[in-house]
């Protein structure tokens, strides 16, 4: 009757419902039985009494797009109970594209030569995913920056009524080839040139859809009250279902800016409008080094931006810029800000740019444009991390009861094509730092909950409705793990370390990881919204 009976775990359901103790019988990808199965033969007995049995973690907010269409074993989220990951946010998704070198240019997590990413169009790309070995579920959101350059190009203006139809054209697409969501960064450029009503007009085509819309709002520090007022008048305007990513407010922001946008949020919501959101589980922010230079900069590509930022006129305008996307740049506090990834220059990473200013003898601002000209047409993997958020924010946040908890990073492995790549420093033990250091050590909430906020929570803000949960006729998507022991272990110096405590990942009925070895098995489907 059963392939796998998982025996004698404390089950959590996913519900935040107390635990309690059973079996759990799989049959293929399906979970087909919870209860005493004692008397059941045939199946491959697994006893894990003493363990935690979860459904697998769900992951709403990654920007694995392209590792994992170029390798999908995905070994920092398998490693840490992660079975499903939903890409494409911040407005950054690998489709759709006019061409190939839009792919490369707007792929988070590009690295050349690995794959020929042949896709245009985003069905294109889900093909693809759907042909890659994938060690986990991948749902994928559509960016509004890559639809906006499918239509604009490296214009630096936002669109005019023409092309605003034509991206909704290609959104509504895109959500037809099988896009779970619709998101957009407009802290980043080129979402930072769209205006509110015009991304009002995208996301009424999200609430055509009943899609879930999932917005890196444009500012989160001495301006966040308008940031996340945009977001809550865009949503109440156009009926999106929103959802508000990592909404912990940076440094910069006002020590009560946290309670103010629980309040706004409240408000909105005794309007009508659907709102939940995310938090990153540590207070380490991190970006693209990119991301702090002015729109005018950026215009033209690489090559444009080369030639700018090697111009004495040119680099001295935007050093002056007044609102670089971190207020810690603005304010030189280059001791707080840390390179995390440079693959050119891979001996710095660790340091922070006062002491790569100082060991470079120049000034830290020059050391960051110079290591971006270093990276060459590779600019875009330049990464850095700060201690932008507050640990007092995050804590807030996870007291409201709809607060999910995400990465905000790459699928990576420490070993093959993708060994130098990181997207953060929390990218290999995020839930388990979660489940460590807010659950078990702090207390704020309990196991169930806790549990909830990986699970049936994003599963119920995506619309996965068997997944997310341990129940009859859900898919066998199952972490088995030491409560008392789930750790993490990232750090500064390295990164790339697997978490400890997970015992067993289940991806569609089939082990991804047994006895806390990771197996040969690649079981990810990817899940297209009907």
């Amino acid at each position: 009757m059963f392939d796998i009976i998982l025996q004698g775990g404390l089950v959590y359901d996913g519900s935040g419902a107390r635990a309690f103790t059973a079996d759990i019988g799989i049959r293929g990808e399906k979970i087909v039985e919870i209860g005493d199965l004692s008397g059941n033969g045939g199946a491959e007995r697994i006893s894990v009494a003493g363990l935690a049995v979860s459904p697998g973690f769900i992951d709403l907010h990654t920007h694995s797009d392209f590792t994992l269409a170029a390798y999908g074993r995905a070994e920092s989220q398998v490693h840490q109970g992660v079975t499903t990951e939903v890409v494409g946010q911040c407005g950054v998704s690998c489709a759709p594209a006019r061409c190939r070198h839009d792919v490369e240019l707007m792929s988070p997590g590009f690295v050349p030569g690995l794959i020929a990413p042949d896709w245009r169009s985003f069905g294109d790309y889900l093909d693809h995913m759907a042909e890659t070995p994938l060690g986990v579920n991948v749902a994928a959101f559509v960016g509004h920056g890559t639809i906006h350059r499918a239509v604009l190009g490296d214009a630096l203006r936002p669109a005019n009524d023409d092309e605003l139809d034509a991206m909704a054209a290609l959104l509504e697409r895109s959500l037809e080839e099988g896009a779970y969501g619709f998101s957009t960064g407009l802290e980043y450029w080129p979402g930072s040139l769209a205006t509110p009503d015009q991304v009002a007009r995208l996301c009424e085509v999200a609430a055509a859809r009943d899609v879930l819309y999932a917005t890196h709002v444009r500012n989160r520090d001495i301006f966040y009250d308008l940031g996340f007022g945009e977001a809550l008048a865009t949503a109440r305007h156009s009926g999106a279902r929103l959802q508000i990513s990592h909404i912990q407010p940076k440094y910069g922001a006002p020590a009560e800016a946290m309670e103010h946008s629980l309040e706004l949020i409240d408000w909105a919501r005794r309007q009508g409008v659907d709102v939940a959101f995310d938090v990153i589980p540590h207070d380490w922010s991190h970006t693209r080094v990119l991301a702090i230079l002015p729109q005018w900069a950026q215009e033209g590509g690489v090559e444009a931006l080369q030639k700018r930022l090697r111009d004495d006129d040119s680099r001295d305008r935007i050093k002056r810029n007044p609102k670089p996307m971190w207020r810690l740049v603005a304010d030189r506090r280059w001791d707080e800000i840390v390179l995390m990834s440079a693959p050119q220059n891979r001996d710095l990473v660790g340091l922070t740019f006062e002491e790569i200013g100082r060991k470079r003898g120049c000034d830290p601002y020059d050391a960051a444009l110079d290591l971006l000209l270093e990276e060459g047409e590779e600019m875009n993997h330049l990464m850095w991390t700060s201690h932008s958020f507050r640990d007092e924010d995050i804590s807030l946040a996870l007291s409201q009861n709809d607060c999910a908890v995400i990465s905000d990073t790459l699928a990576l492995a420490p070993y093959g094509p993708l060994k130098h790549l990181i997207g953060s420093l929390s990218g290999y033990g995020w839930a388990a730092r979660f489940l460590q250091h807010y659950v078990r050590d702090r207390k704020l909430l309990s196991l169930e909950d806790g549990l909830r906020r990986l699970t049936a929570l994003p599963a119920e803000r995506l619309g996965l409705k068997d997944r997310g949960r341990l129940a009859k006729g859900c898919y066998a998507d199952i972490t088995v793990f030491d409560a008392q022991a789930v750790a993490s272990h990232f750090d500064l110096a390295e990164p790339r370390r697997y978490a400890s405590g997970i015992a067993h990942v289940l991806v569609n009925g089939r082990f991804a990881l047994r006895d806390g070895a990771r197996t040969e098995t690649d079981n990810g489907q990817v899940l297209r919204r009907q």
